[in-house]
């Protein structure tokens, strides 16, 4: 049975396998447990069940969740400036920017239909080079392109609007909502869900930006109460686009840690994904995988993949035994860490993936000590010493890395870690719009270097491990072409966790230089195990 409503279609995923029995039914979840929470009486007019007390939630409950009131301003797109490059909806955090590549006729037959507003719709498309010139010069039907915002999923952090200026498009712009903006939008959106699939010609293995047009890929439906703008939550749609354009959505699980991820993600009654997935304790997220993984392998489910969400304390600090122990077992089993730096679910904590001079709860700043002390754990390096495992670190904001990044870690057959730079906007003290410029500055300044680490590629480690996609991979400091030096000081001036690290004059102090010298001695070593030096 298929659930149906104005807005989203979910698979009815009530049977659970080897109980033979109706644990939860998804329409009646629909029909009475979501509208008594959108009405705010959920918990005080709902019977305590046996789905609730089991904390079984229906996938992609989170569609019908509101934050159409969150922001005053949703972004505009213009089309003539629009080149259809996705990265916009590739990095927007909640599933409220959506692509679609639409052929002529099929457009015309659907704007024909659309009861007035014609061109109103129409302005949505752009007539791009990628997905209109390049198809009708090889003789085959050329395709529009089209950007639409969800308003009920827009958070209005403006990350959309930041990442298309930085690439110097600007074919969005915020705008104050109006009184008639949110009735416009949503009636775009329901002519986009209208619309039919983007053909497969479009969706291009070899340009991964464009795996989102592909709805198999969209596996994260938004409407998780997470932060405006928050890193974490793009790095998950990612890795989800990329596992659901390889295997399908029935063939991935997830087993996450306690964090914010499992927070933002599980508040009843609304669940943002479309693959299964079940929250452990913070520190054993690992262990619990394994025992997903052997009972799997026994009902002969070898090739599902098994992906274990954490964030840089669950896996760097309490849960790092438990990390160890997965990667020496061999079993095929995928990491993902959201690396935050700091324990932003319970309040920013300093762990020991944060840097040096970084203050945070645990790590004030004060006449005696400035921040944090000790240098940061390099999780990667930790991994790469593991047995057999496939490691790599990553941000978002570098998509073909990233995609790249998660693609090898699903064939690779065994562990694999993938350590994600995320931004978390109220511990950094960055802005709401700043997730992927800040990534690519931790990037370029060595505070955190894109790797890949591969046994598959040779016997030693300078054989197997890579530093594509660093600037200057053979200098200490990425120069820019003005002269300007991109290092850990330029970095961390940009942001709120380094602020007391400056005095008045903008000079740092002794112990960020001390940080500095930290990052540049890790870069060096990643240079001499990759045979760079």
């Amino acid at each position: 049975m298929g659930v149906t409503t104005d807005k989203i279609r979910v698979e009815d995923i009530s049977r659970t396998e080897g109980y033979g029995e109706q644990v939860i039914n998804v329409q009646t979840f629909f029909d009475n447990v979501l509208p008594a929470y959108e009405r705010g009486d959920g918990g005080d007019t709902l019977p305590a069940d046996v789905p609730m007390a089991r904390s079984l939630v229906p996938a992609g409950t989170a569609a019908l969740r509101d934050f159409s009131h969150i922001g005053p301003e949703i972004p505009q797109f213009f089309n003539d400036n629009c080149v259809g490059c996705m990265t916009c909806v590739v990095e927007c955090p909640d599933t409220a920017i959506l692509a679609k590549v639409v052929e002529e006729p099929v457009l015309e037959s659907a704007l024909s239909g659309s009861n007035g507003g014609g061109d109103d719709l129409r302005a949505q498309f752009a007539c791009t080079r990628k997905f209109y010139d390049a198809p009708a010069k090889k003789g085959a039907a050329p395709g529009q392109f089209g950007i639409f915002i969800d308003p009920g999923k827009c958070k209005g952090c403006r990350e959309c609007v930041e990442v298309c200026h930085d690439l110097g498009y600007d074919a969005l712009k915020m705008i104050a909502k109006q009184d008639d903006t949110l009735p416009r939008y949503q009636e775009r959106i329901d002519f986009f869900r209208r619309l039919p699939e983007t053909p497969d010609r479009f969706v291009e293995g070899r340009v991964l930006a464009d795996l989102m047009l592909a709805e198999r890929t969209l596996l994260y439906v938004g409407g998780a109460g997470s932060c405006a703008g928050c890193g974490e939550a793009t790095a998950i749609r990612m890795m989800l686009a990329a596992g659901g354009f390889q295997v399908g959505r029935e063939n991935i699980g997830i087993v996450a840690a306690t964090g914010c991820n499992t927070v933002y993600g599980a508040t009843y009654p609304y669940n943002p994904y479309l693959v299964p997935w079940t929250n452990s304790l913070f520190e054993n997220a690992p262990a619990d995988a394994m025992g997903v993984r052997m009972r799997w392998d026994q009902q002969g489910w070898q090739d599902k993949l098994l992906w274990v969400l954490g964030g840089d304390g669950a896996m760097l600090d309490i849960g790092f035994q438990s990390l160890s122990r997965l990667l020496a077992s061999g079993l095929n089993v995928k990491v993902l860490v959201l690396d935050t730096q700091v324990y932003s679910n319970t309040g920013g904590q300093s762990s020991t993936a944060s840097f040096t001079g970084q203050v945070a709860k645990m790590a004030a700043y004060g006449a005696a000590v400035q921040g944090k002390s000790e240098s940061r754990k390099e999780l990667s390096r930790i991994a790469m010493m593991h047995p057999d495992t496939y490691v790599a670190q990553t941000t978002p904001a570098h998509i073909n890395h990233f995609y790249r990044a998660i693609m090898e870690a699903n064939e690779y057959p065994g562990p694999a870690v993938v350590n994600v730079y995320t931004t978390c906007q109220p511990e950094h003290g960055v802005g709401d719009d700043q997730s992927a410029h800040r990534a690519k500055l931790a990037v370029d300044s060595r505070t955190f270097p894109l790797l890949t680490y591969d046994p598959r590629r040779g016997e030693r480690i300078r054989d197997r491990l890579q530093l594509k996609g660093n600037p200057d991979m053979k200098a200490d400091w990425h120069t820019r072409p003005d002269g300007e030096r991109i290092d850990f000081v330029y970095f961390a001036r940009g942001e709120g966790r380094f602020g007391k690290q400056f005095d008045a004059d903008g000079n740092p102090s002794a112990v960020l230089q001390l940080a500095q010298q930290d990052r540049l001695a890790n870069w060096r070593t990643l240079q001499e195990m990759a045979g760079i030096l």
